[in-house]
């Protein structure tokens, strides 16, 4: 029995399912977790010892690979003078203006400690702000597990959502309409019916929590046209894309300005952190200058932001990095595909800077939720396996994307894909 699934065993007697997380479970692609110890650049070590080349890069935030020295120098000098003070601190307001400086649309920003809490945030700040109480969302956008979020689609266009988690209440669901990313004409439907209702329109920009989905042409700057004709407030959830499809996020790689924006992941350089900002009108009407509360103990955590603020000072400083991101994302997808070609196996790709999916399917292209859970999710469980036992550390599930690192060499990628090579031929 490997040191990872004895750690395993023993993580299930008090954790529910042995994790803190579920995807991490492997539930979806079978056998046990992988345990690990430590990350250096473009690796990661499990507690046998075995490296892996990894694409999953704390879900986001170690594009400069793990380990990276002016972080880990960052947070070690704060280290020295304390843990956290629940009270204000300079760094706050540092890390702030470097966001605010790279999005320009963040006039102002208010740091908490999770993505979760940045989404449902901002969405009880467009409510309070607009004073209405329904939100449109998308079907396979991912927004945290906030009791608004935990919701899918109804049986039509106009059908108010139902949950689809134990705990979340009906009546609250009723005020989240889900409807199907990328499809405008949609959206437009609902908000020609009840568009004076609708407090805001929350999306990804580019979808990462149904594999990778990249937006239809149009389809963002649709969203930003109906926002404005109806006064609702557009939310771009950039806490997976921020900073990593490029450097002012996928609002700047795309040219749309939302109203707010959450972020998430990589501003607290892999340290817990997430923050929701946007237009100074709209972030004025939280507390204390406003009656919109919300509030967090940790919220500012020194530690974590050092580790943000170097992790933003290195992004700024080398912006060429996004292009050499995209130029190795579309060298392993392409790569991919063609070996998968070869053994006969249906695969398509998608990437967009740091960002990269796969498909186990024969359609063309994939853009929308149903078609992402057409995929053949067998298929990937086994591909899955075999590239962790040639040492490829992927994401535990088919629909989370793959994300690539600054670390991450040309040799590492065409190992990849030799490996891809030798597992297509067994599935």
């Amino acid at each position: 029995m490997s040191r990872s699934e004895q750690l395993f065993a023993a993580a299930q007697v008090h954790i529910p399912g042995g994790v803190n997380s579920p995807v991490r479970a492997f539930q979806s692609v079978g056998g046990s977790p992988i345990f690990f110890k430590r990350g250096e650049g473009a690796y990661l070590y499990d507690e046998d010892d075995q490296r892996y080349i990894d694409y999953v890069g704390s879900w986001g935030p170690m594009i400069l690979g793990h380990a990276y020295q002016p972080v880990i120098e960052a947070v070690k000098a704060s280290l020295d003078m304390g843990l956290g003070f629940g009270a204000p601190t300079e760094v706050e307001t540092l890390l702030a203006d470097k966001v605010c400086e790279i999005m320009p649309s963040i006039e102002m920003l208010r740091m908490v400690n999770s993505g979760t809490e940045a989404t449902m945030s901002a969405i009880r700040l467009a409510r309070g702000y607009t004073g209405r109480d329904k939100i449109v969302k998308f079907e396979g956008c991912y927004h945290g597990h906030s009791d608004s979020l935990l919701v899918k689609a109804g049986s039509g266009a106009l059908t108010l959502g139902v949950p689809n988690s134990p705990g979340v209440p009906a009546s609250l669901a009723e005020h989240t309409i889900t409807l199907d990313y990328n499809n405008i004409d949609l959206v437009a439907e609902t908000f020609a019916k009840i568009g004076n209702q609708i407090a805001c329109i929350i999306v990804e920009p580019v979808a990462g929590n149904m594999n990778c989905i990249l937006p239809a042409a149009g389809f963002l700057q649709g969203l930003r046209d109906i926002c404005d004709q109806y006064d609702s407030v557009l939310i771009f959830d950039e806490v997976m894309t921020g900073f990593r499809v490029a450097l002012g996020g996928a609002q700047a790689e795309f040219g749309i300005k939302p109203d707010l924006t959450t972020l998430g992941k990589i501003i607290g350089g892999g340290l817990p952190v997430g923050a929701f900002g946007g237009k100074k009108e709209i972030m004025q009407h939280i507390a204390p200058l406003g009656p919109v509360y919300q509030a967090g103990t940790l919220s500012g955590n020194p530690l974590s932001m050092h580790a943000g603020l170097a992790m933003l000072t290195a992004l700024s400083e080398k912006p060429e990095i996004y292009q050499q991101l995209g130029a190795k994302s579309k060298f392993l997808t392409q790569g991919l595909e063609a070996v998968a070609y070869a053994a006969g196996v249906d695969l398509t790709s998608t990437f967009i800077g740091g960002m990269f999916g796969i498909f186990f399917t024969d359609q063309t292209s994939v853009t929308c939720f149903s078609q992402a859970t057409s995929c053949d999710t067998e298929r990937f469980a086994r591909f899955y396996r075999g590239m962790l036992q040639e040492g490829i550390y992927l994401a535990p599930s088919a629909y989370e994307t793959g994300f690539m690192s600054v670390a991450t060499s040309q040799t590492n990628i065409e190992e990849t894909i030799t490996a891809a090579a030798k597992v297509f031929k067994t599935l």
